[in-house]
């Protein structure tokens, strides 16, 4: 079933299901367009699918098999080269056709870089947005526009959706003065514990959304990402957060975002591909 803004792609080799009948819809974003370091993030849709061939279908921790799950993949968006606002209109648009087609499937988008996450954001109207990421991404505006990656987080914010940030260790001291004057809470990577983001997280209302910049992890697990940081998350660490989350909270839709790179079985594709897997199958669970 192909939709307005969507072409077919790499899928994954399992068997898939109709979005009609799914519970999770991935959708592809390959924009690059404010990327302002290494580029790439064109390729992340694409890179973390291949990267699933290198794994296993069944979740040792949970028991779930994912072959037995209902996925739908449709694809990736039609995006509009150098073009970061024309193209979230369109996976806006796309979103919210895919939830009109199936009201209770959970949407996974796949990038591309972070300021697409605007889209499932917008489309799904979630109360709260729970991010991973070594950045704020609470700019105004980043070489003069205010749809760069860099300012994802703060346009969010400006949808007066309660904004969470885990992992953080970049930023200017107007982003810290905008998260402290707007009451957005944040965790320096440092100083980051599954004891103060249960802090947190519990007080945020539902439903949320979920987004990983997967520049949040440690650099040795992403060396291919848009803008990469030393001193990152474990692996294990998100993946302890996650599952409290998604016991706790209702969530609506996630996101891995930032997966750049030029060649098959990329480290970073190797780690998003994983973090796919293990969300799927722990909100699966």
């Amino acid at each position: 079933m192909e939709l307005l803004y969507t072409y077919e792609t790499l899928k994954l080799e399992f068997p898939m299901s109709e979005i009609d009948k799914a519970d999770f819809v991935i959708l592809g974003i390959p924009f690059d367009g404010t990327t302002s370091y290494k580029p790439g993030t064109r390729f992340g849709p694409t890179l973390i699918r291949q990267a699933t061939l290198n794994l296993e279908s069944y979740i040792l921790d949970y028991g779930v098999d994912l072959a037995e799950v209902k996925i739908a993949d449709v694809g990736d968006l039609a995006i509009v080269a150098g073009n970061s606002l024309e193209t979230i209109k369109r996976a806006v648009k796309t979103v919210e056709e895919i939830k009109k087609i199936n009201p209770n499937a959970m949407p996974v988008v796949l990038g591309g870089e972070h300021s697409m996450t605007f889209a499932p954001v917008k489309a799904l109207k979630p109360k709260s947005y729970v991010v991973f990421d070594a950045h704020l991404d609470l700019r105004e505006s980043y070489e003069e526009n205010p749809w760069n990656h860099a300012c994802v987080a703060r346009r969010i914010s400006e949808l007066g959706i309660k904004v969470a940030e885990f992992g953080i260790r970049s930023g200017t001291k107007e982003e810290v003065e905008y998260a402290r004057e707007n009451g957005i809470p944040w965790v320096h990577a440092r100083d980051y514990s599954i004891n103060n983001f249960k802090e947190i997280v519990k007080k945020l209302p539902e439903p949320i959304y979920i987004s990983i910049d997967v520049d949040v992890f440690d650099l040795s697990m992403v060396p291919s990402t848009g803008t990469p940081e030393a001193g990152g998350l474990g692996f294990w660490e998100v993946i302890e957060a996650l599952e409290w989350l998604v016991e706790h909270k209702r969530v609506i839709g996630f996101d891995i975002m930032e997966v750049a790179g030029m060649e098959l079985g990329d480290v970073t594709a190797l780690t998003a591909a994983k973090l796919l897997f293990y969300m799927i199958g722990m909100l699966f669970r």
